[in-house]
């Protein structure tokens, strides 16, 4: 491998962001749409009439002493239904790892995006219950492509100082979709035909499309390249996404922090997948220590209770008596999108764990609040409107921390020697715990079954307030680093200290400002670094 050497002095480590720069890096999050859509979709979907009459049947039931026949389908297939998605994208995204390294990211999400049509033109063109299943299961598996290689592909192209908002873009983008797909399901839930259905379900072949034709207009990741020891290649799409020529001491700069980093961990080896369990959960920066960090944030953003709103929200809303809970689940969309554009500003003001920190309190305290007043005064008009409103704060505080945080969080703790199996491990639990939590929640909720109802949000409180505690002891602090130096930030620091963290050239620069200039300040590669601290 070529060698890429840089004169760059450390005041100057990263080129400005260009507007057009920017945009390249952003665009990738409209993967998020096609995430979004597909997950959100499902929520009107089953509160459809014409839905229950194709994929369900009549049941008995008596309402004030009268019988009647009303159309309704099975516990079981409400959660088959709503639950195979994910476990089609857990394996999607277990199998993305091998393919991102092998044949890039770029080329993997849209090989993902061929799948997910395969996957939609199943659940439009055969009516029924097991056709519906394999549709949605194949889908998924294409929506795991993209779920875990889009999130690796933005880590790698994003400039630091922007990386967590590029990142924050992708959840804004999910909760667009999730907006878009409860508007087309409200504007069709009263046609007397199965276009009621098939038009939100069709209509996801719009953001695969858009997708797919994008990325072939966009440039590999850099870090791909360097992996491959493609350093010409490498070269040129750094200097295209950052929007600098080929020759600036910017890109020399950026990429030979890249190749010295890849060297060093090159010589430890590759990363089997064996090999990210390895060096103990204990072990400051360890394989496995990361990927605890990785596997168990997705699994609290599960936990949080999200997706009970997200895909059993309209008929959650129809059990507890509410009025118009179409038009209700569609506003709790609403919140979720004009919320998560302040998560842009905030993860970079103020970084990764406070975020996730106050963000988990705070949607423990409403939704103690929702579950109080539901039990307290069931049935009543003050314990719907308190739902309601609850619900929204809720969503409020999640689309502005957790949703995007957890995201931004597993695309920065992993070296590049494991990044690809990383992020496709950490992923694949977000859709495990998806998936688990899919299954249950009727079970949970239904009469006759759990009959929890309200109450449900007293086990999502708990769960937030777990959410907090890990936060507090485990993630780190990664804002204002780049990849490279949040390994070295890892390596030196537990998560609590991490905030803290400085890199050597700072602590230098800060003696410099106070007329105190060291004898010498190079920047050397981690790999010379470290080689001098053996010795």
């Amino acid at each position: 491998m070529a060698t890429i050497t840089s004169t760059m002095e450390f005041e100057s480590i990263e080129a400005p962001v260009t507007f057009k720069a920017y945009l390249m890096c952003a665009f990738a999050a409209f993967a998020g749409m096609l995430f979004g859509y597909d997950s959100g979709y499902i929520a009107s979907v089953l509160g459809m009439d014409e839905f229950k009459r194709v994929y369900g049947y009549l049941h008995t039931v008596v309402i004030d002493g009268v019988e009647r026949e009303i159309l309704t389908y099975s516990t079981w297939q409400k959660s088959l239904i709503v639950s195979i998605l994910s476990a089609g994208t857990f394996f999607g995204a277990l199998f993305s790892g091998v393919l991102a390294d092998r044949i890039g990211r770029r080329t993997t999400i849209i090989l993902g995006c061929g799948v997910f049509m395969v996957g939609v033109t199943v659940q439009i063109t055969a009516l029924s219950v097991p056709a519906l299943v394999i549709g949605r299961l194949v889908a998924g598996f294409g929506v795991g492509f993209v779920s875990a290689v889009n999130i690796l592909y933005m880590s790698e192209v994003a400039p630091r100082n922007v990386r967590g908002a590029i990142v924050s873009s992708y959840q804004f983008a999910i909760t667009v979709g999730i907006m878009l797909a409860s508007c087309v399901g409200y504007s069709t839930q009263d046609r007397q035909d199965t276009g009621a259905f098939r038009i939100p379900i069709g209509v996801q072949f719009l953001w695969a499309v858009v997708l797919a034709v994008g990325l072939f207009l966009l440039p590999e990741s850099p870090r791909y390249f360097v992996k491959k020891g493609r350093l010409d290649k490498a070269m040129k799409v750094l200097a295209r996404v950052r929007g600098q020529p080929d020759d600036s001491e910017y890109i020399l700069h950026e990429l030979a922090e890249i190749q010295a980093n890849f060297d060093y961990e090159r010589q430890v080896g590759e990363v089997t997948w064996s090999g990210c369990f390895s060096g103990g959960v204990f072990t400051s920066n360890s394989n496995a220590r990361k990927l605890f960090i990785g596997i168990a944030i997705q699994m609290f953003q599960q936990a949080t209770g999200i997706n009970f709103i997200i895909y059993y929200n309209t008929t959650f809303f129809q059990q507890v008596g509410m009025q118009s809970p179409f038009l209700i689940s569609m506003i709790t969309t609403v919140v979720n999108v004009v919320s998560t554009p302040i998560s842009f500003y905030t993860i970079e003001r103020f970084g990764r764990r406070p975020l996730l920190i106050y963000g988990a309190v705070a949607m423990t305290i409403c939704e103690f609040v929702v579950a109080s007043v539901g039990t307290a005064r069931p049935d009543s008009e003050a314990a719907n409107y308190c739902l309601i409103v609850f619900v929204c704060l809720y969503i409020f505080f999640f689309a502005s921390t957790w949703g995007p945080a957890a995201w931004v969080v597993i695309g920065e703790i992993f070296q590049l020697p494991m990044r690809s199996k990383g992020v496709a491990l950490s992923t694949a639990s977000n859709w495990f715990w998806n998936c688990i939590i899919s299954i249950t929640i009727p079970y949970m909720v239904d009469e006759g079954k759990g009959g929890l109802g309200v109450r449900v949000f007293f086990v999502w409180g708990a769960l937030c307030a777990t959410c907090a505690v890990f936060a507090y002891y485990v993630v780190p602090e990664t804002r204002g680093l780049t990849l490279e130096q949040v390994d070295r930030m890892m390596e030196e620091v537990s998560a609590r200290r991490s905030g803290g963290w400085r890199t050597r050239e700072d602590w230098a620069r800060g003696l410099s400002d106070m007329g105190e200039q060291p004898a010498s300040v190079q920047m050397q590669p981690k790999s010379s670094q470290r080689s001098s601290e053996a010795t």
